[in-house]
């Protein structure tokens, strides 16, 4: 090996030791676009709050524990293969701070492993009920990708499917959870979805935002929050929703948060 190949392969290995600090700074900037959303007390805090974290990175509820105080955050996610800190997050962070930091691997839908949940004695219930860039993925209806593409055909492994967003199904169970459902997403129709697991995933459309909205301004109270802070008048849907649209073609960003 001359010494120009030798360079190179030491390159190389230094490049695969660098860690991704984009897992912990990304956080820090998602916890600035969703601040609005949570009801702070005088002293921009979230004392004797509970937390569900649904999808959780498990470190935005360090940052959140940090910054605001709440008594209690719970993560859920269906896979925490991406996080290995999770539980040294977990134990570490009782060492620092009051709040109650847990971590549970299984899925939303999973009713037997959702009663291990509790707060002030009501089961099941929270104060917020966060879900950053996770909404999407909890699709569980049929196959709708023909709408996208005439051509699609359904595959064995569903690599190609998307399955439909049922939104009442969805939030009737988020409310089970907690009193507001906090909702960020990111949204690239035109990008496939890179951590899509068969036909759950794949990010909304134009005309998916249309529908969810449409029976969100029908049932629940809604509160815009980023590109734009404002309350839609339920009571004017149909115009509403032109505005919602018209805001949506322009970025790639939403947070809202919905009070049943």
């Amino acid at each position: 090996m001359d010494e120009k190949e030798g360079e190179e392969c030491e390159e190389g290995a230094k490049k695969e030791e660098e860690p991704d600090w984009s897992i912990w700074t990304d956080p820090l900037e998602e916890l600035s676009e969703i601040e609005d959303a949570f009801e702070l007390d005088e002293n921009g805090k979230l004392r004797g709050k509970a937390i569900l974290d649904i999808g959780t990175d498990c470190v935005k509820p360090l940052y959140m524990a940090l910054k605001y105080e709440p008594e209690k955050i719970v993560g859920i996610n269906e896979d925490f293969s991406l996080y290995p800190f999770e539980s040294t997050l977990k134990q570490k962070s009782k060492f620092f701070m009051e709040t109650d930091i847990q971590f549970h691997e299984f899925s939303l839908f999973d009713d037997e492993r959702l009663k291990v949940l509790g707060v002030d004695g009501k089961e099941n219930r929270f104060h917020f009920v966060l879900l950053y860039k996770t909404l999407h993925h909890l699709r569980t209806g049929e196959c709708v990708a023909r709408e996208r593409g005439p051509k699609h055909r359904c595959r064995e492994d569903e690599k190609c499917c998307v399955y439909e967003f049922r939104g009442k199904e969805i939030f009737d169970r988020l409310f089970e959870l907690g009193e507001r459902v906090i909702v960020c997403e990111a949204f690239y129709p035109q990008e496939k979805d890179g951590d899509k697991v068969r036909g759950r995933g794949g990010y909304f459309t134009i005309k998916e935002w249309d529908r969810i909205f449409r029976y969100l301004l029908k049932k629940h109270d809604v509160k815009l929050i980023r590109p734009t802070k404002y309350s839609p008048d339920s009571k004017n849907a149909k115009m509403e929703l032109r505005k919602i649209k018209a805001k949506l073609r322009q970025v790639d960003y939403i947070c809202f948060y919905v009070k049943k």
